[in-house]
Parts: C-alpha cells; sequence; structure tokens
C-alpha cells in the first residue's frame, strides 16, 4: 500500500493535473493523469505523465512544461489519433500509451467516456502482445545475433561495453516478447524482466554489468541461450527489403 508522504505527493500530483488541464485545455473532454508518482513510486525527479483527450484535433501532439512543482509530460490527442498510437503500441509490443490511458487517473468532465476508452486499453493490456512472428521478429532475432556475434573477438573493454549497450534493449525485447510478455523502454525493461522471471533479471543484470567493465562472455552466453528458444542464431537467409518510396531521383 502507499505510504502517507508518497499518497499526499500523489494527491498534490492530481491536483497539479487538474489545473493544468483546465488551464491549458479548456475544452478537453477528459485526461488521464499517470506516471510514476501516481503509483508511489516516484523520485524527487519523476514526472507527470498526462494524456489529454479533445473531442476533436487537426493533429495530435506532445509537449513539456512545468505545473507548480511538477514536471509534466503531456500528450494530446483526440479519440481517433489516440486510437492510432494505442493500435501502434498493440503491434509494437511496447505498450507506453496503453499503459498510461489503463493505469490513469481519470479527469475532466466526460468521466463516462473516459471510462469506456480506459476499459479498451484494460483490455488490450490483459490480452497481452501478439506473438512473435513475421518480419520484424526475424529482424529482433538478427539484431541480437548480431551484437551478439561481436561480442565474440577479443576487443577492448570499452568496445564490449558499447556493444552491450546495444544490446541491451534488443535482448530484453527477446526475453520479454518471447515469453508472451509485453516489453518496455528505459527502466521498464527490467522492471519488466523481473515481474517475468526473478532469476532471469539476475542473469539479465549479472551479465550486463560484467560486460559494462569489459567481459562480455556471460552476456554472449545469455544471448545465444536466449536464441536457442527461437530456432537459434538468425543470419543465413536473412533478408530485408526496402520500401518501394526507397529512392530518390538525382
Amino acid at each position: 500500500m502507499m505510504d502517507i508522504q508518497k499518497q499526499i505527493v500523489a494527491e498534490r500530483a492530481l491536483a497539479a493535473a487538474r489545473r493544468a488541464l483546465a488551464m491549458r485545455y479548456a475544452g478537453a473532454a477528459f485526461a488521464y493523469v499517470s506516471g510514476s508518482i501516481m503509483r508511489g513510486e516516484g523520485t524527487a525527479f519523476s514526472d507527470i505523465d498526462l494524456v489529454v483527450v479533445f473531442p476533436s484535433l487537426e493533429r495530435a501532439w506532445r509537449e513539456s512544461f512545468t505545473e507548480g512543482d511538477f514536471p509534466v509530460e503531456a500528450f494530446v490527442h483526440d479519440e481517433e489519433t489516440l486510437a492510432h498510437y494505442l493500435h501502434a503500441d498493440a503491434e509494437s509490443g511496447c505498450p507506453i500509451m496503453v499503459n498510461m490511458v489503463a493505469t490513469g487517473s481519470i479527469a475532466g468532465p466526460d468521466i463516462e467516456r473516459a471510462r469506456l476508452v480506459q476499459a479498451k486499453a484494460v483490455g488490450v493490456l490483459e490480452a497481452g502482445p501478439k506473438p512473435l512472428a513475421g518480419a520484424s521478429y526475424d529482424m529482433l532475432r538478427y539484431q541480437v545475433a548480431d551484437y551478439a556475434d561481436d561480442l565474440r573477438g577479443d576487443r577492448p573493454p570499452d568496445e564490449n561495453a558499447a556493444i552491450a549497450a546495444a544490446l541491451y534493449q534488443k535482448l530484453a525485447d527477446l526475453i520479454l516478447l518471447g515469453r508472451g510478455a509485453w516489453t518496455g523502454r528505459g527502466k521498464w525493461a527490467p522492471r519488466l524482466i523481473r515481474r517475468l522471471d526473478v532469476q532471469v533479471a539476475a542473469e539479465f543484470d549479472a551479465a550486463f554489468r560484467l560486460a559494462a567493465q569489459g567481459d562480455g562472455s556471460r552476456l554472449l552466453a545469455l544471448a545465444n541461450r536466449e536464441l536457442a528458444l527461437h530456432g537459434g542464431r538468425c543470419f543465413d537467409g536473412f533478408r530485408q527489403e526496402a520500401p518501394p518510396e526507397a529512392r530518390r531521383p538525382e
């Protein structure tokens, strides 16, 4: 349960979001106030995620500002543009906007409509990501194998650390999506792996810590093990075609 101090901060953040909604977004139908502060997990540097929904807009946008003591990241939509990004999240396997809507506190006048949209987002989360398949799956396997290959050679420690940094997100995606779980970006990747499997998370963390110090052997072994769950390394026969519009007349 959220402790009292964190609950007070969350209530202040919600009040700040409501002020921002009234002052900056007059005419908005509803909004979702989300982020680590609202979950009671924030730090002194955490911001408010504010998803604002108007009846109609020419185009969506995002912007950042400070409201009182709180930095705010606002994502401004109408229902059609919001639906576009919720669908894109579901397709990508990384439900950033879906999470904001599904877990956000509702503000604004049209509460019932906000609840209907929120229920759809909750349904998307509960359904889970689509199975790994097709060109995006092949590309992910190829990228993990390619970075892992770079760990095989005898390299300076700083190069191994750079390779590990490039591999981090790709391997996290393979671990999570490959097990039917949603993936995440930045700090969410290790959080989600911990939720999925504590042992795998410990191995993931230890391998990257060693690689950051210049020893990539444990990370190479982890990457190869994950690739083996998906048919092994992806290189022979890999093909990616450029889109037809990828040309520029001289």
